[in-house]
Protein backbone atom coordinates (compact mmCIF):
# COMPACT_ATOMS: atom_id res chain seq x y z
CA UNK A 1 0.00 0.00 0.00
CA UNK A 2 2.99 2.59 0.76
CA UNK A 3 4.45 1.97 -2.21
CA UNK A 4 1.42 2.69 -4.43
CA UNK A 5 0.41 5.85 -2.46
CA UNK A 6 4.25 7.38 -3.05
CA UNK A 7 3.71 6.46 -6.92
CA UNK A 8 0.31 8.59 -6.65
CA UNK A 9 2.36 11.11 -4.92
CA UNK A 10 4.99 11.27 -6.97
CA UNK A 11 2.70 11.46 -10.28
CA UNK A 12 1.34 14.73 -8.75
CA UNK A 13 4.48 16.16 -7.26
CA UNK A 14 6.15 15.89 -10.80
CA UNK A 15 3.06 17.82 -11.84
CA UNK A 16 3.11 20.18 -9.04
CA UNK A 17 -0.25 19.73 -8.38
CA UNK A 18 0.07 19.31 -4.87
CA UNK A 19 -0.93 23.17 -4.36
CA UNK A 20 -4.10 22.25 -5.75
CA UNK A 21 -4.84 19.20 -3.52
CA UNK A 22 -6.12 20.40 0.31
CA UNK A 23 -7.95 18.16 2.49
CA UNK A 24 -11.23 19.99 1.34
CA UNK A 25 -10.91 19.49 -2.28
CA UNK A 26 -9.62 16.08 -2.27
CA UNK A 27 -12.72 15.33 -0.66
CA UNK A 28 -14.45 16.81 -3.20
CA UNK A 29 -12.98 15.48 -5.71
CA UNK A 30 -13.84 11.87 -4.32
CA UNK A 31 -17.55 12.76 -4.47
CA UNK A 32 -17.34 14.11 -7.69
CA UNK A 33 -15.58 10.82 -9.27
CA UNK A 34 -18.25 8.82 -7.06
CA UNK A 35 -21.08 10.33 -8.77
CA UNK A 36 -18.91 9.91 -12.25
CA UNK A 37 -19.09 6.12 -11.28
CA UNK A 38 -22.93 6.04 -10.20
CA UNK A 39 -23.83 7.50 -13.82
CA UNK A 40 -22.33 4.00 -15.29
CA UNK A 41 -24.74 2.27 -13.53
CA UNK A 42 -27.86 4.88 -13.81
CA UNK A 43 -31.14 3.04 -15.81
CA UNK A 44 -29.22 -0.02 -15.89
CA UNK A 45 -28.92 -3.70 -13.80
CA UNK A 46 -25.37 -4.05 -12.60
CA UNK A 47 -24.90 -6.66 -15.52
CA UNK A 48 -25.64 -4.04 -18.11
CA UNK A 49 -23.57 -1.68 -16.47
CA UNK A 50 -20.77 -4.00 -16.57
CA UNK A 51 -21.62 -5.16 -20.04
CA UNK A 52 -21.56 -2.05 -21.35
CA UNK A 53 -19.35 0.41 -19.01
CA UNK A 54 -16.65 -2.17 -17.72
CA UNK A 55 -13.81 0.09 -18.74
CA UNK A 56 -15.25 3.21 -17.76
CA UNK A 57 -16.11 2.07 -14.47
CA UNK A 58 -12.60 0.74 -13.87
CA UNK A 59 -11.52 4.01 -14.60
CA UNK A 60 -13.89 5.82 -12.47
CA UNK A 61 -13.22 3.86 -9.61
CA UNK A 62 -9.32 4.24 -9.71
CA UNK A 63 -10.50 7.62 -9.65
CA UNK A 64 -12.08 7.35 -6.06
CA UNK A 65 -9.51 5.73 -4.73
CA UNK A 66 -6.73 7.96 -5.60
CA UNK A 67 -7.96 10.77 -4.38
CA UNK A 68 -8.93 8.78 -1.22
CA UNK A 69 -5.64 7.33 -1.04
CA UNK A 70 -3.97 11.17 -1.28
CA UNK A 71 -6.19 12.33 1.80
CA UNK A 72 -5.34 9.65 3.67
CA UNK A 73 -1.71 10.81 3.26
CA UNK A 74 -1.87 14.33 3.06
CA UNK A 75 -4.08 13.46 6.58
CA UNK A 76 -1.06 11.23 7.18
CA UNK A 77 -3.49 8.32 8.21
CA UNK A 78 -2.47 4.75 8.16
CA UNK A 79 -5.32 3.31 5.76
CA UNK A 80 -4.62 -0.15 6.95
CA UNK A 81 -5.15 1.26 10.44
CA UNK A 82 -8.18 3.33 9.58
CA UNK A 83 -9.76 0.36 7.48
CA UNK A 84 -8.99 -2.61 10.28
CA UNK A 85 -10.05 0.05 13.20
CA UNK A 86 -13.83 0.65 10.71
CA UNK A 87 -13.80 -3.27 10.37
CA UNK A 88 -13.78 -4.34 13.74
CA UNK A 89 -16.59 -1.19 14.73
CA UNK A 90 -18.94 -2.65 12.09
CA UNK A 91 -18.05 -6.26 13.24
CA UNK A 92 -19.67 -4.92 17.00
CA UNK A 93 -22.65 -3.08 14.67
CA UNK A 94 -23.26 -5.87 12.68
CA UNK A 95 -22.90 -9.48 14.71
CA UNK A 96 -22.99 -11.84 12.06
CA UNK A 97 -25.82 -14.17 14.55
CA UNK A 98 -27.66 -10.90 14.37
CA UNK A 99 -26.76 -9.24 10.72
CA UNK A 100 -26.24 -12.64 8.51
CA UNK A 101 -28.24 -12.44 5.04
CA UNK A 102 -30.25 -9.05 6.30
CA UNK A 103 -29.98 -5.56 4.96
CA UNK A 104 -31.40 -3.83 7.61
CA UNK A 105 -29.54 -1.35 9.31
CA UNK A 106 -27.50 -1.83 12.47
CA UNK A 107 -29.83 0.74 14.49
CA UNK A 108 -32.89 -2.46 13.08
CA UNK A 109 -31.01 -5.47 14.03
Amino acid sequence: MDELIKKINQFRDDRDWRQFHNPKDLAISISLEASELLENFQWKTSEEAKEKNQENIEQELADVLIYSLMLASDLELDVEGIIEKKLELNDRKYPVEKSRGSKEKYTEL
